[in-house]
C-alpha cells in the first residue's frame, strides 16, 4: 500500500510554547472507523557523541518528566521550534553543554525517537579532534555535569540503567554500524 493510509479529517492545536506543539487530529482509518490521533510537533534536534581516549564525553542533568538524573550524550534542538543546519546545531550544543569545540564532525544518521507520538527526529555526529573550552548552558541546564567514561563503563551504564536515554542507546548504534562494529557478528537469541 502507498501513500497514507490514515486521513487527517481535521487537526486543532491544543498546546503550544516555544519549543513544542501539541495537536488533536481527528482521523479516519482505512476501514472508514474515525479516531482521535495526539501528535507532538517539535523540530529535529542533533546530538553529539564526543569521542576520545576510546571513550565518550557524557553529560548528565536532571530530567524533569522522569524525574530523576540521567545521562546522555551531548544534545539539542533550536529554541522557538527554529529549524536550521543540524552541523551548526550540533557544534553550537558540544560547546554548550561541554565546552569541546570539534576539528572534525561526522555524520552518522538520522532516527526518529518516539514516532508513534511525534515526527521529530535528530540527526547524529561523532566528534572528535576536541578541544576544550567554556560551557554556556541554559538555565534549565545548570546543573549539568559531564565526565569522560571509557566505552566499556558507557555500556556499563547502559546496562545498569544509569543512561536510558533511547536517542543515546539509538546513536551508538549508529556508531558501532559506522565503525564496522556490527558487521558480521551473528544475532544473538
Amino acid at each position: 500500500m502507498t501513500g497514507p493510509t490514515i486521513r487527517k479529517l481535521s487537526s486543532q492545536v491544543v498546546y503550544e510554547n516555544r519549543w513544542m506543539t501539541v495537536r488533536e487530529d481527528r482521523i479516519e482509518r482505512p476501514d472508514g472507523s474515525r479516531g482521535v490521533y495526539g501528535v507532538v510537533d517539535k523540530p529535529d534536534f542533533a546530538l553529539v557523541i564526543p569521542a576520545e581516549h576510546d571513550g565518550f564525553h557524557l553529560v548528565e542533568e536532571y530530567r524533569y518528566p522522569i524525574g530523576r538524573r540521567s545521562w546522555s550524550f551531548p544534545q539539542g534542538g533550536y529554541p522557538d521550534k527554529r529549524e536550521g543546519d543540524p552541523e551548526e546545531l550540533a557544534r553550537a550544543e558540544l560547546a554548550e553543554e561541554t565546552g569541546l569545540r570539534a576539528r572534525t564532525l561526522t555524520r552518522l544518521g538520522f532516527l526518529h525517537g518516539s514516532h508513534g507520538t511525534t515526527g521529530q527526529g535528530f540527526h547524529a555526529f561523532l566528534a572528535t579532534g576536541l578541544e576544550p573550552g567554556d560551557t554556556a548552558r541554559e538555565a534549565e541546564e545548570q546543573d549539568m555535569r559531564q565526565r569522560l567514561v571509557t566505552r566499556g563503563d558507557f555500556e556499563q551504564m547502559i546496562r545498569d540503567g544509569a543512561i536510558t536515554d533511547d536517542s543515546t542507546v539509538a546513536a551508538y548504534t549508529l556508531l558501532l554500524l559506522h565503525e564496522g562494529s556490527l558487521a558480521g557478528r551473528p544475532a544473538r537469541t
